[in-house]
């Protein structure tokens, strides 16, 4: 299996290693910590860190008495999470490696991040074959935890950022909306690469059929990323607090989950599972 070209193109660029120092990102980044603090069990237990990229969240864990094991299909993203390891002296084990096929024993992990994988796994079987294999993985009763991107993220953007008045971009986000299935096929530098975007009423199927208990859907930032005013929020402590409670106060209110641009699902394995693929329903 293989990661398609335009996606390795898109992160050979290195805007990965960046991508959480924006405000948008910044956001991102601490509401995730938040919501890992409150669902992985406690240090010293061993992560897998599928799909880490150069390995943020995986240094910032590790730092905090996990140890990791990052997996990881960009060379260069495998790269640069070894060489954070080095040189901070964490302990992080990073591999290539594929979602869908991990190169671990059963039941080997206290906790299965993806934070990351099912971006790019554009079709349904893909991506139920990723979840199956964290559930194989995990412990039984583990927590595994996925990231999304939401199917109403490039509207909400292209409406923040001034695209919506660019030639083309609204047949373009009307199919990201009717499909979820986006492309770049010009590879314009400031539009993202192939991805899946998940409508948050679809989540709950694709963990069945993986077998996996949906705990949890939640929102991750809120209508916050919004904000023009962001940067003032974050810059002082007390009002990011209030920022952050503001998301985690509707995070899984059915009505506002998909203004978030990002999803985080959480569920809980019960051991191995024969996977059960059948037709993903239309929307």
């Amino acid at each position: 299996m293989s990661v398609e070209d335009d996606i390795l193109a898109y992160y050979a660029r290195g805007g990965e290693r960046t991508r959480f120092d924006n405000l948008q990102g910044r956001l991102e980044f601490l509401r995730t910590q938040q919501l890992l603090s409150r669902y992985l069990p406690p240090p010293p237990a061993t992560i897998l860190d599928v799909g880490g990229g150069p390995g943020h969240y995986a240094s910032w864990l590790a730092s905090g008495g996990y140890t990791v094991t990052l997996i990881e299909p960009v060379p260069n993203h495998v790269d640069e999470a070894a060489r954070l390891a080095r040189e901070e002296g964490l302990d992080i084990r990073a591999h290539l490696g594929d979602a869908r096929q991990l190169d671990a024993t059963d039941a080997t992990f206290d906790a299965v991040l993806e934070l990351g994988p099912l971006y790019h796994l554009t079709e349904f079987a893909d991506r139920v074959v990723a979840l199956t294999e964290a559930a194989r993985v995990v412990k039984p009763g583990g927590p595994i935890v996925v990231a999304m991107i939401s199917r109403f993220a490039p509207l909400l953007d292209s409406l923040r950022l001034g695209f919506i008045d660019q030639s083309g971009m609204l047949p373009a986000v009307e199919d990201d909306l009717r499909t979820g299935q986006h492309r770049n096929p010009g590879r314009h530098p400031a539009f993202f690469t192939t991805a899946y975007f998940h409508h948050p009423d679809e989540v709950a199927l694709e963990f069945e059929r993986a077998g996996i208990p949906l705990e949890a859907l939640i929102g991750v930032e809120g209508p916050a990323w919004l904000f023009r005013d962001l940067e003032d929020h974050l810059g002082d402590a007390e009002s990011r607090k209030r920022l952050l409670r503001a998301a985690e106060i509707v995070e899984r209110d059915p009505a506002t989950i998909a203004f978030s641009a990002h999803l985080l699902a959480v569920g809980r394995s019960r051991g191995p599972k024969t996977i059960e693929l059948r037709e993903q329903p239309s929307r």
